[in-house]
């Protein structure tokens, strides 16, 4: 009889532990879950002062392609600067972003004009064409400067294959511009347009280059079917968050496991006489 009590005790016990390991896993967020926690803390963290406030739709989408090309060792790592052009306001309002990741505030928020052949106060048609005299939507990193006809300009390197990889070849810079002004507002109901540059004030465009220059990321969004879908940087998938001191406080906790416990059971005369909960060993 005292072999089948301890036999019943060494399968309960087993049974209990068993139990026990596969409830115990951690009930944390996935991974999905844990990048947009991450990048709303640091939306949330982000001064934006007197400025227009960012759309938060529009800022998820920019910092993923912000972290994928990071994490592809594609930006300066000492220059955490993330500008946004969001193409879905109308060009008679302030929709540039110049943003500074590391102290978290707004550094420019102004017209930036777009591409004659796009439309006119609203763009809606995009392309990576010569000579289409449109903009291109996606993710661009900065390069250098050269004087030409706009006084100092800067080269963009298009990163997204078949939607603005040509904008190098094609002329595609940022450079200040006569008809990007509050002026030109007033007495047209929309900015002059460009021949696809993200063209800016001239009074603010020799600021915003040397901010900007020198590989930092620019996104040209909006909402269009075949890029949000297909968009190489903005749908990859991201394999790793910034974990500099930058952002301490911002990434998400690590889910703490409850402690792992084993039930004894004690059984005379068949039954059982007590229980015992007790801290596993491993």
């Amino acid at each position: 009889m005292r072999k089948v009590i301890v036999c019943m005790m060494v399968y309960l016990i087993t049974a209990l532990s068993f139990t026990t390991l596969a409830t115990d896993e951690p009930e944390g967020m996935n991974s999905e879950a844990r990048i947009d926690n991450y990048i709303s803390s640091v939306y949330r963290q982000i001064d934006f002062g007197k400025y227009d406030r960012l759309s938060y739709e529009v800022f998820n989408k920019a910092y993923r392609g912000y972290i994928n090309l990071l994490n592809a060792g594609e930006l300066n790592t000492g220059k955490e600067v993330l500008s946004v052009c969001d193409f879905s306001l109308p060009s008679s309002e302030n929709r540039l972003w110049v943003i500074d990741l590391k102290e978290k505030k707004v550094l420019f928020n102004t017209y930036v004009a777009h591409g004659q052949g796009s439309g006119d106060d609203f763009a809606t048609s995009f392309s990576n064409r010569e000579n289409s005299h449109q903009s291109s939507l996606g993710f661009y990193v900065t390069t250098s400067t050269y004087e030409g006809e706009h006084g100092t300009s800067l080269h963009l390197e298009g990163m997204d294959k078949g939607y603005n990889d040509a904008a190098y070849d094609r002329g595609i810079v940022v450079h200040g511009a006569d008809y990007v002004c509050g002026k030109f507002v007033c007495d047209n109901n929309r900015l002059g347009r460009s021949w696809g540059c993200p063209a800016v004030p001239t009074k603010l465009s020799l600021p915003i280059i040397n901010t900007i220059k020198d590989s930092t990321c620019l996104f040209i969004y909006y909402p269009e079917v075949s890029y949000m879908n297909k968009g190489y940087w903005l749908n990859k998938k991201v394999t790793s968050l910034p974990e500099t001191d930058v952002y301490a406080g911002i990434l998400p906790q690590p889910v703490s496991k409850k402690p792992r416990t084993r039930v004894i059971q004690y059984i005379t005369n068949g039954k059982v006489d007590s229980v015992v909960t007790i801290p596993a060993t491993h």
